[in-house]
């Protein structure tokens, strides 16, 4: 089965590392590669080359857990050293991209020396900034700045954009165009997920693609850019960003109550647990799954081979 996933951060890590583990899965993992801040940005900003955070991670997800080099791909080095806060998967990026002389060759090469259980792919290789415009009409730009609000936070956002418009990555229409199975999400909405879905070529990929389209939604609100959220509200916005004729042929939803102990950094964040809102989702999707797919330890995060077999079960 080829199952393609579109995303991006934490919750596409999730859905990557409880995928591979299933033999008959071809997995092919579609991101973005906008950071404005952190290491990624950093080099970015200095480099030119576009920043390799979120490809990082992919790579790291779909390596073998016993290689040392995942390890060595996940290190960050201390901010009191020369090396501040970098990741060594970062740099190690930055190098092979100066080598080979581009992106895609170096995301490949990364991927034979990680020996990947399938493939990595940058949505687009245009180097382009994720904007966001505000309810009061105001602007942001960056992925971190929109990621990590820390102006405006009483403006909700109304729609998100590239700047400049960005051009896919063929091997994405053809990856999405083949697959059996799109995995949407879950993963921050507007700094992680739509992104993918704002590069022309993507929509119409997914709209014409005979696949079935799963989203899964985020367990978690995130403030300033999804406060008050339900799941009806996060599955609107996608299929928004999908475009007019897009079906979700299923969208899938935890169950389950956070534990007080879960819950006391995320309400410093001033981020809250996402209400299931039946009747709403219902209405946008073909079908609901309701089902517990969470940790039970310190972390509120998606169990990746609960995530994976549920995905894999549509």
């Amino acid at each position: 089965m080829k199952v393609v996933v579109i995303g991006g951060g934490t919750g596409t890590y999730a859905v990557l590392s409880g995928l591979k583990k299933f033999p008959d899965v071809e997995l092919t993992a579609i991101v973005t590669m906008m950071d404005s801040g952190g290491s990624s940005g950093r080099l970015r900003d200095e480099f030119g080359h576009l920043p390799p955070g979120d490809v990082r991670k992919c790579l790291v997800a779909l390596s073998n857990e016993d290689l040392i080099l995942r390890r060595l791909f996940n290190f960050r080095f201390e901010e009191n050293c020369s090396l501040n806060g970098h990741s060594f998967g970062n740099l190690f990026l930055t190098a092979l991209t100066e080598i080979t002389g581009d992106t895609a060759k170096a995301i490949e090469e990364a991927s034979k020396i990680l020996a990947i259980k399938g493939r990595v792919l940058p949505v687009t290789l245009t180097n382009t900034t994720l904007c966001a415009k505000l309810t009061d009409g105001s602007v942001i730009r960056g992925e971190t700045n929109i990621d990590v609000r820390k102006e405006k936070t009483e403006a909700m956002i109304d729609s998100v954009y590239l700047d400049p418009q960005a051009l896919v990555f063929p091997l994405v229409v053809t990856a999405l165009k083949e697959a059996d199975l799109i995995v949407i999400g879950p993963g921050d909405l507007y700094s992680s997920i739509i992104p993918n879905l704002l590069v022309k070529g993507v929509p119409e990929a997914v709209k014409v693609s005979k696949a079935k389209k799963v989203y899964v939604v985020n367990l978690m609100t995130k403030h300033g850019e999804s406060d008050g959220f339900g799941a009806s509200d996060f599955i609107k916005e996608v299929l928004k960003y999908l475009g007019p004729g897009t079906k979700i042929d299923a969208a899938i939803v935890n169950k389950g109550k956070v534990a007080p102990e879960q819950m006391q950094d995320y309400e410093k964040e001033k981020a809250f647990p996402v209400k299931y809102d039946f009747l709403e989702c219902q209405k946008l999707v073909g079908r609901v799954i309701w089902c517990p797919l969470a940790f039970s330890g310190k972390l509120y995060r998606h169990d990746p081979e609960k995530l994976a077999r549920t995905i894999l079960g549509i």
